[in-house]
Formats: C-alpha cells, structure tokens, sequence
C-alpha cells in the first residue's frame, strides 16, 4: 500500500515552471522528491558531473597505489622513490580535475 497518499496540485507561470524543471534536472532528482527535500528544509545539491565517479575511482585507486608504495617501505626500509613519486604526482593532478569539475559556480 502506498503511503504518500496525499496528492497536491498547485499551479506556476511558464517562467517558474521552467525554473523548476532546470533546477530539478540539475540536482537528478525527480520533481517530487526535489519538493520533499525543499519542504523538509534540505536544498538538494546539484548532481555531479557525469565523470565525477569515475574520477573517484582514480582517487582509490592512487591511494591503493601509495599504500603499496608505504607498504614496500616499511617491508624493505627503502621506498620505492619513483613508484611513491608517479603516485604522488598522479594524485595531484586527479585532485585538480576533481576541483575543477565539482567547484562550479552556482546561479539561483
């Protein structure tokens, strides 16, 4: 059975309709749930861009690949210096694609 069992129409002009879509398209909600959210005094974010995931994978992965590296290290007493390196410096430059790519400007 269903339990939001309240229906509510209301009514907007075509510029306010069309502000809502585009906001609710940004955050990839459904228009429903974005006015929960609003109601219950959350503002839904934007979704993230569509490679933000993979982008995260990349993270886990080189930090997979610095523990290895602190791993040998201690195994070892040496670090692999250019392996640890490669690592650091791929790191880095995921940190900056991410920064880009999420820290977009956000107009209301």
């Amino acid at each position: 059975m269903r339990k939001r069992n309240v229906l509510i129409q209301f009514w907007l002009y075509p510029k306010e309709a069309n502000h809502f879509k585009k906001l609710v398209k940004k955050s990839g909600l459904n228009q429903s749930t974005y006015l929960r959210h609003l109601i219950n005094g959350v503002v839904p974010q934007d979704a993230p861009p569509p490679d933000y995931y993979g982008m995260m994978n990349e993270l886990r992965r080189i930090g997979n690949a610095l523990d290895r590296a602190a791993q040998q290290a201690e195994l070892h007493g040496l670090p692999n210096t250019a392996y640890y390196d490669n690592a650091v410096q791929r790191l880095d430059r995921a940190i900056l694609d991410i920064t880009d790519a999420v820290v977009m400007p956000r107009k209301l």
